[in-house]
């Protein structure tokens, strides 16, 4: 009898001290938190703006390596008055969002922590981290692997035409790219959350991982701008490899899951 409590002091989480807030204190908490990202996303805009005019030479830098690779005359046009205009605002407001990125984190972070026990705000700024690396490598892979080999195969094609290329075309384009990738990066997380909800296990994964792939290649056979198997392979490899992380990251979740609930049918 004397083990009890002790056991039960193990397995049971305490709360954190502090006062439950009302329903209108977390509407208050909510707009408090969402003003400071907004702010933090304008201010990040604002130190975009003058940073805009020196990114454009990073961004551009593929399409101009394609175009001299393909014996072209290296130049990007705008095609109405307010072309740069717009391609400096839409650059401003990106680069202000990742700028302010930590802040807006940080601020979902002091909203949901207070209903967090220690052991979950853990788990969280796990999650938080991840995604964000995951997505930072998304658009670094893209940028620096696929990006190219896009653009080489698309100005490749030569004929009694000159590409006349717009920077807004451009500017689209590598950024549907970009996000696009990022997004798939984020793969593991998805399945992260399958397992968690009980949707999905890893035997599952692991049985069906023929289908998965067949699954990604089609979405990399619609997803990829260019027709060609090369490009297609290189948005492939990483899905598959984060596919098998994503096993990994439900085994994990499943194991945890085991142990806990060993040890409360153990107290």
């Amino acid at each position: 009898m004397s083990d009890t409590p002790s056991t039960s002091t193990a397995i049971t989480p305490e709360p954190e001290p502090g006062a439950p807030m009302t329903f209108f204190e977390h509407l208050v908490e909510l707009r408090k938190r969402i003003i400071n990202s907004l702010v933090s996303v304008l201010i990040g805009a604002g130190i975009g703006w003058y940073v805009a005019p020196h990114f454009i030479g990073f961004i551009i830098k593929p399409m101009m390596t394609a175009l001299g690779g393909a014996g072209l005359d290296q130049k990007l046009v705008y095609t109405s008055p307010t072309g740069m205009l717009s391609l400096l605002i839409s650059l401003s407001i990106y680069l202000g969002i990742v700028l302010a990125s930590p802040i807006v984190l940080y601020q979902f972070w002091l909203f949901v922590a207070p209903a967090l026990y220690k052991h979950e705000r853990g788990a969280i700024t796990g999650f938080l981290i991840s995604t964000v690396f995951l997505f930072l490598s998304g658009i670094a892979f893209a940028y620096v692997i696929m990006l190219p080999s896009v653009l080489k195969f698309l100005v490749g094609f030569k004929g009694p035409v000159v590409p006349m290329i717009s920077i807004n075309e451009y500017f689209d384009l590598t950024l549907t790219v970009l996000l696009g990738v990022g997004l798939v990066f984020e793969l593991p997380i998805l399945i992260f959350f399958l397992t968690l909800f009980g949707i999905v296990t890893p035997k599952f994964l692991w049985v069906n991982s023929k289908y998965a792939i067949l699954i990604i290649a089609i979405i990399a056979a619609i997803v990829t701008p260019t027709p060609d198997a090369l490009t297609m392979l290189m948005f492939m490899a990483p899905m598959v490899v984060l596919y098998f992380v994503g096993i990994g990251v439900s085994a994990i979740v499943v194991g945890r899951r085991k142990k806990r609930q060993a040890a409360e049918a153990a107290a």
